[in-house]
């Protein structure tokens, strides 16, 4: 049994291209044909495992045979052995005389197994335990004898161990376990497996992975197995799809491989572990997909809600979303609402009319009709449109609950398009009102919308609506603010007689666009102009309706025709008063003057306080007379004007500062200048020229600078001073009036004394018609010698001194008629037996406008016509006479 066959089999098992070890090694030997050969076997069969030796019983009881075996596990020589009684030899003496009758039954022919204790030494104590199988024998004379197996008892237990273990990983495992032979095909599965496919588990012995996996799956297991199986590197989950019989969902389980080995060291199989993953798989995509909506929950906390613009928060949700969320989605708002309506109609039942102001896209450039309802091709940002009203959208909004909309296709083609496949329709509530609708989609290939991502998208709208609404709210205030600001601004060219007007208005903030700082320009009768400029402390709001309430102060004052050191005590008293604390004091002044005197500043409240520091201003008024080209200024604590004359450079006028307005106590100066034809004067508040990067007097200076030599239109003049200086800074508003001094000609002025004598009545109507004759203006003779003549008379009748009639031609025809008289005219209503008191009713009948002011000598009144356009006919004075009777 040695030599003769171990050639051949070397030359079948060893010397080819796969050893007996190698994948396919049994499967060829499976194919060799012919009768069973002898073939030698590499160490570590079963008998190594079990550690098996032999010794033999002579007919005398004494050991004539001791294998090398039985010399290596027993540790006893064979020369001790050899000739010995086993029972004197071996076993101790307490037993033998039980084994002496053992023997005795063997060699009368009596097959016996049992354990043997032994000892190594005569003399020594049991220091072994052996498993003997005892086989009656013949020797060759026919006497009786015996052939004995000796089995290490330890070894035994040992696999009796490893048997159990094996049986219990089998049997017992949670886990489905299978055995691959090196053909790549099953040895054994246990019952979780079997559970698992279905079967018993004998039905799965000699199948492939093709057998109970999908085709792809199988592909990859058989890789897998043969690469284990080759070079010994254990694969540990690896992730394998396929369905269990009778279910219809995926199940995902998790397959480690490694190699087994002999005693020897060969290959002779490959050990799978496969544990069902499916639930923890879901899990961990549950935990992902919450970690997700997280990052986007942060992210839209962070992003959304920076911007008071509707559009830019738009976009910014979309940014949001798309692609992490979805693949395309879009944006719509009620129209009514963008307009400024609380409830626009149709809000309730989701048909108004709503504009979509943003769209995003992972798949298309160009918006793609994402909803049933859509209109006709797809919406164009900006467009406006509706929902139909039995449509999922209108749904949407008329219940104020999200809606997921899977997408169809009908006969006629996809109703969605061949790209979208779930939608979700989410209205956009905040403040328990609908505001508008938010569609977020996703394309084929994405996981459709679930009940987790419509409580995200639901987040994320509801977070988008607030900041919307925001932003909603805060763009109709600052309409209403703006609305409020430039109504409180002169137009964008102002006229006035002998000056041409260039004006400027820069907001501290284009956040707000409000401020207090403010300029005006006012006609004064007589064809002067009063030039304003005015700064409110503060910023804001606050400061835009303190700036109104102080404009409008200064126009009223105006009209009064007072000088500008009196408009600018008036309107002391006003600011004080508007500021004051309920006790007819302003605060600020009251702590001004406690600071001044180092008792502190008195208690007041918020509200007192704030009052008063809105209501401080500084202001510069100057009224300019285009007869005499004399302007007079007053000034209450603001910066000078800048006057320019031509080829001269730019002069700050030395102006009495004054006080600021609403702190009172001192009184204002006045000065008068005399501009030249063609002088430019600029009028300025202190955002101009003052900010943190550069001192007050570096601004002046670059302010002068900017106007030397400003020969150029006035719009222009205007343009380049502001783009010369750091008007970018948002520290303060900017207020700037520019005006080139023209005059009147002296052609437009007609100018009389007229002694104080019944005949001056009769030599001013003269002296009218012939200067409007020579003006060409034929059409005002009659009313303008009737309205003189009564002028004239009341000054005869209820004035004394000098006489002085000037009549001023610009935009209109001015007639004024000045006497030393300080009595200023009275229009009443006479009664119809009345024979007079109807002059002054005339005047105001007939002309456009007529009044009276004070004068450094007297009085002044007069009356204002408008010049003849050719398609108005004027009023006849006979039938105005006879309306008044």
């Amino acid at each position: 049994m040695s030599s003769g066959g171990a050639e051949p089999a070397q030359a079948d098992g060893q010397g080819g291209a796969d050893g007996p070890g190698e994948p396919g090694a049994l499967p060829r030997a499976r194919e060799l044909q012919g009768p069973p050969i002898w073939q030698s076997s590499r160490p570590g069969s079963i008998y190594d495992y079990i550690r098996v030796a032999s010794f033999s019983l002579g007919p005398d009881g004494r050991i004539d045979q001791w294998s090398e075996r039985a010399e290596h596990m027993l540790g006893i020589p064979a020369r001790y052995a050899l000739g010995k009684d086993p029972v004197e030899a071996f076993v101790p003496r307490e037993l033998r005389a039980t084994s002496r009758r053992k023997v005795s039954e063997i060699l009368d022919g009596r097959e016996w197994t049992g354990l043997v204790p032994y000892r190594r030494e005569e003399g020594g104590d049991a220091d072994g335990l052996a498993e003997i199988y005892v086989m009656p024998s013949r020797d060759e004379n026919g006497e009786r004898a015996a052939v004995c197996l000796v089995v290490d008892v330890r070894a035994l237990r040992g696999i009796e161990t490893d048997l159990a273990a094996s049986q219990a990983v089998f049997g017992q495992s949670p886990m489905g376990f299978t055995l691959f032979g090196t053909d790549l095909r099953l040895l054994r599965v246990n019952e979780r497996f079997a559970t698992v496919f279905g079967g018993p588990a004998s039905k799965y012995r000699g199948c492939g992975p093709h057998d109970f996996l999908p085709r792809s799956e199988a592909e990859r297991m058989t890789a897998a197995l043969r690469r284990v199986l080759e070079t010994g590197e254990p694969v540990t989950e690896m992730q394998l799809v396929g369905m269990a019989p009778g279910e219809e969902d995926r199940r995902r389980w998790s397959v480690s491989l490694y190699r087994l080995h002999g005693a020897s060291g060969r290959p002779i199989g490959v050990a799978a572990l496969a544990a069902d993953v499916t639930g923890r798989r879901r899990a961990e995509r549950e935990a992902a997909s919450a970690r997700r909506n997280l990052a986007l929950l942060n992210e839209a906390g962070a992003r959304i809600g920076n911007s008071l613009d509707l559009e830019t928060t738009a976009r910014t949700l979309l940014d949001v979303a798309v692609p992490q969320f979805c693949d395309l989605a879009s944006v719509d708002l009620y129209q009514g609402l963008l307009s400024g309506d609380e409830a626009p109609p149709g809000m309730s039942d989701g048909s108004a009319e709503l504009r979509r102001v943003a769209f995003a896209s992972a798949v298309s450039d160009a918006p793609l009709p994402t909803a049933p309802g859509d209109a006709p091709g797809a919406v164009a940002v900006g467009a406006v449109h509706r929902y139909p009203f039995n449509s999922p959208c209108a749904g949407a909004l008329r219940t104020a609950h999200a809606q997921i909309i899977p997408g169809r296709e009908s006969d006629d083609g996809p109703e969605l398009g061949a790209v979208v496949h779930s939608t979700l329709a989410v209205p956009m509530v905040a403040r328990d009102t609908v505001v508008g609708l938010v569609q977020f989609s996703r394309t084929k290939g994405s996981e459709p919308f679930g009940e987790r991502d419509t409580a995200l998208a639901v987040e994320l709208a509801a977070r988008a609506a607030v900041c919307i609404d925001n932003a909603r709210l805060y763009r109709r205030e600052h309409e209403r603010a703006l609305i409020l600001q430039r109504s409180l601004l002169p137009p964008g060219d102002p006229e006035a007689a002998g000056l041409d007007i260039a004006c400027r208005y820069l907001p501290g903030t284009t956040a707000t666009e409000v401020g207090g700082d403010w300029f005006d320009v006012i006609e004064l009768p007589g064809h002067r102009t009063a030039l304003v400029v005015g700064d409110v402390m503060g910023r804001g709001l606050r400061a835009a309706v303190a700036m109104g309430e102080l404009r409008t102060a200064v126009r009223t004052l105006a009209l009064l025709d007072l000088e500008p050191a009196e408009v600018l005590s008036a309107l002391d008293e006003i600011a004080r008063g508007l500021g004051g604390d309920g006790e007819g004091r302003s605060s600020s002044a009251r702590s001004a003057r406690s600071r001044s005197e180092g008792t502190g500043e008195p208690r007041r409240s918020a509200r007192t306080a704030d009052l008063s520091e809105v209501y401080l201003a500084t202001c510069v008024y100057a009224v300019y007379d285009p007869v005499t080209r004399r302007c007079t200024f007053a000034n209450a604590g603001h910066l000078p004007p800048v006057l320019v004359e031509d080829g001269e450079d730019a002069l700050l006028l030395d102006v009495p500062p004054g006080m600021p307005l609403g702190v009172g106590g001192e009184p204002f100066e006045e000065i008068e200048v005399e501009l030249p034809d063609g002088a430019l004067l600029a009028l300025y508040t202190d955002g101009l020229v003052e900010s943190r990067h550069h001192p007050l007097e570096e601004g002046l200076q670059a302010f002068r600078t900017a106007l030397s030599g400003a020969d150029r239109p006035l719009e222009d003049a205007c343009d380049q001073v502001l783009s010369a200086m750091d008007t970018s800074h948002g520290e303060d508003d900017i207020a700037l009036l520019m005006a080139r001094v023209h005059g009147l000609p002296k052609d437009a002025v007609g100018d009389w004394s007229l002694a104080p004598e019944a005949r001056s009545v009769a030599r001013a109507r003269e002296l009218a018609r012939d200067q409007l004759t020579d003006w060409g203006l034929q059409d005002l003779v009659d009313t303008t010698e009737l309205l003189v003549s009564e002028l004239v008379t009341n000054a005869l009748r209820h004035g004394h001194g000098e006489i002085r009639l000037r009549l001023l031609l610009d935009r209109t025809l001015v007639c004024e008629v000045w006497d030393a008289d300080l009595a200023q005219p009275r229009r009443r209503r006479a009664r119809d037996t009345d024979e007079g008191g109807r002059g002054l009713q005339l005047v105001g009948l007939l002309s456009q406008g007529w009044g009276s002011r004070r004068t450094p000598r007297g009085k002044t009144v007069w009356f204002e016509l408008a010049l003849p356009d050719g398609e108005s006919a004027a009023v006849d004075p006979a039938e105005a006479l006879l309306s008044l009777f």
